[in-house]
């Protein structure tokens, strides 16, 4: 029986069972790209030292993470599932410059702090969007940028010109 050139060959196999296999390798490729990350991140250590804010409202004393190397920085609080009111990560970028900032692979909401060299506190963006590429710059150049749970800041009264006080900033 010879098949007509006028139609195309059909598959006896639905078309959802043909795509099959392709949808299971971009899963897989999915878990291990996310695996691989993972992986890093575990390989990422940072150390920690206690920090203070001093606000109008008060004293705040914070357990931070200190995030130095470009592969600490670039890490952050990635894959956390959750930070506790009293603990943060401090970025140190050795110099003052614009940072920019972004929430990829970050599921914790969070309040950003841009601190200048003398530990004030020039600008916050509060209540950060979970695992957004959006960028978060401050306005000015900054040393530093302070991370701490979302709403912090809000309900300690910490506003710009506050000051952050850690061995990183030198007195005014």
């Amino acid at each position: 029986m010879a098949r007509s050139l006028s139609k195309p060959m059909t598959s006896r196999f639905p078309h959802s069972l043909l795509s099959l296999p392709r949808r299971l390798a971009r899963v897989l490729a999915a878990f291990l790209l996310i695996a691989g990350m993972n992986a890093v991140a575990a390989s990422i250590t940072f150390e920690e030292a206690p920090l203070t804010i001093d606000a109008a409202t008060g004293e705040f004393e914070f357990q931070v993470e200190i995030a130095v190397s470009p592969e600490q920085r670039g890490l952050g609080l990635m894959f956390r599932e959750d930070l506790a009111e009293d603990r943060g990560m401090l970025f140190d970028f050795g110099r003052m410059q614009r940072a920019s900032m972004w929430m990829r692979n970050t599921y914790v909401p969070l309040d950003m702090l841009f601190v200048d060299p003398e530990g004030r506190i020039t600008q916050i963006a509060a209540d950060t969007r979970p695992l957004s590429d959006a960028v978060i710059a401050s306005r000015e150049p900054v040393r530093a940028v302070l991370e701490l749970r979302a709403g912090v800041t809000a309900k300690l009264g910490i506003r710009p010109g506050d000051r952050v006080v850690h061995p990183l900033f030198t007195e005014p």
